[in-house]
């Protein structure tokens, strides 16, 4: 504890110098930044309003790809200049510059800038803090950039030195670039949640997965398909007959059944779409995702996991909040939106009745069930690809028979243990038996091994019952179709 001490005093101290050495710092050095933007805008400027606009922190990278764009038009002259202010101070505002009242020592320097992904593989360095010092037809003029920071989620864009009308068509154009620019449009993107309550977006690659590698009945698959993909391959015809596009798709059942190796096949499929990824406490953000996806439409906004958020409001004081929402988002979108909404759930019973029941929301439903027979040999077939398997007939049978009720991730972890029981006899490994298989069954399927088969999707039926009779009795499941007179329909895998 007394290093622990030690360190934090350490550190304070450098903090306190830090803050010193900008206190003490010439006063003709603090103030050369008012001195710069008053001396550029001049009487007349420095008696307009400042206008400023707020974006959200993902959306650095696309002011970055306008500014850009913006800066090189012809007939504008564009002077970038950094300033820097002392640690851990926080924001300051162009009105504060201009005025150089309740000012910190700010000082010039440099552009400081931070390198941001515009892609899978690529970044773009964008500016952190700065000045521009603007010259065009419109007038001179000075915009300040100030990108998130610690304990701010948000960037912020500020012009001074033109009549209002003047300076919001300014930031309308900026806006214009940045829509346009967007470098998120097409790609697959995971949304996650910064410590401050903001998001960042995450460039991914592509799954890459073909319909072979998706082990489902053919007639689940199929309406699927037919429901996500079909709808994007005939939205002209549909606009034409003045039909919606916006939609909703659940898939639902037993964890480890494989719905989001579906979604990820899904995702794949519809490379013309902008894809967002949510799941865990990213979900809370589906306000500004659904908005980036209307704005980026045609899109695919995936809420994994959905019963985490859209439960039942009386399961818990005062309801999810969160649920709000994602029943915002899915409703606020025009009908003709060429938006997909796909959520998956382990509990379709607790989904909030609003949520399954209104139209616009949920269209189709799809259990995705635990694997029959067949489905488990061509789950065996698809995990043993990149295994050195020799099974006969009778080896591959004998698992499929031992592994009724099971689920597809209980496959996976299967023919992982397999290999490890190889492991033992071979290193590195040449092949895989049916003696391998038999004895790495044996170690999942012994009653110590419980808890790891619920872990692994099988069971967890029964200890989601006995989590109901602990809460009061079970909860209601799907009901029959006719029960939603909303228009959502739920069908049996």
């Amino acid at each position: 504890m007394a290093g622990a001490s030690d360190d934090e005093a350490r550190r304070f101290a450098e903090g306190l110098q830090s803050l010193l050495n900008w206190l003490h710092a010439p006063a003709q050095g603090a103030n050369e930044v008012v001195a710069l933007v008053r001396g550029s805008l001049g009487a007349a400027g420095l008696a307009e309003s400042v206008v400023s606009r707020t974006l959200s922190g993902f959306e650095h990278v696309n002011l970055q790809t306008a500014l850009d764009a913006w800066t090189a038009a012809e007939g504008r002259t564009v002077e970038v200049h950094g300033v820097v202010l002392p640690p851990h101070y926080g924001d300051i505002s162009l009105q504060q510059l201009m005025t150089g009242e309740a000012l910190p020592p700010v000082r010039l320097s440099a552009p400081t800038v931070v390198d941001l992904p515009d892609g899978p593989g690529s970044t773009l360095a964008c500016l952190r803090l700065a000045l521009l010092l603007v010259t065009d037809d419109t007038g001179r003029y000075v915009l300040l950039v100030q990108g998130p920071g610690e304990h701010r989620p948000t960037l912020s864009v500020e012009v001074a030195g033109l009549p209002v009308r003047a300076a919001q068509e300014v930031l309308a154009e900026l806006d214009r670039l940045r829509r346009e620019r967007n470098v998120y449009r097409g790609q697959l993107v995971e949304v996650t949640p910064t410590p401050m309550g903001g998001v960042e977006l995450t460039f991914l690659e592509p799954p890459g997965l073909t319909r072979d590698d998706v082990v489902l009945p053919a007639v689940v698959l199929d309406r699927v398909e037919r429901h996500a993909v079909g709808v994007a391959e005939h939205r002209a015809g549909l606009r034409a007959a003045g039909q919606h596009l916006k939609r909703g798709l659940l898939l639902y059942g037993p964890p480890g059944t494989g719905k989001t190796h579906t979604v990820r096949w899904l995702l794949g499929r519809m490379d013309d779409y902008t894809r967002l990824l949510l799941t865990g406490r990213s979900l809370g953000a589906i306000g500004a995702v659904a908005e980036l996806a209307r704005e980026l439409q045609p899109a695919v906004v995936v809420l994994e996991d959905v019963d985490l958020v859209a439960a039942e409001r009386s399961f818990g004081p005062g309801g999810s909040p969160v649920l709000f929402d994602l029943l915002d988002a899915m409703d606020g979108a025009a009908p003709d939106a060429d938006l997909l909404f796909v959520l998956t759930t382990n509990r379709a019973d607790l989904l909030e009745p609003a949520l399954a029941a209104r139209p616009g929301r949920i269209d189709v439903a799809v259990e995705v069930g635990l694997p029959d027979a067949a489905a488990r040999r061509d789950l065996l077939r698809l995990y043993g690809r990149a295994v050195p398997l020799r099974l006969t007939g009778d080896d591959v049978e004998r698992a499929v028979e031992r592994t009724d009720g099971v689920t597809a991730s209980f496959l996976k972890e299967l023919l992982r243990r397999a290999v490890l029981e190889a492991l033992h006899e071979q290193d590195p490994v040449e092949v895989v038996t049916g003696a391998h298989v038999d004895r790495a069954l044996d170690d999942l399927l012994d009653s110590t091994q419980q808890v790891t088969r619920v872990l692994l999707g099988v069971g967890a039926e029964e200890v989601v019952a006995a989590a109901d009779d602990l809460d009061g009795g079970p909860r209601p499941g799907l009901a029959p179709p006719d029960a939603f007179p909303g228009g959502w329909v739920a069908y049996p895998g």
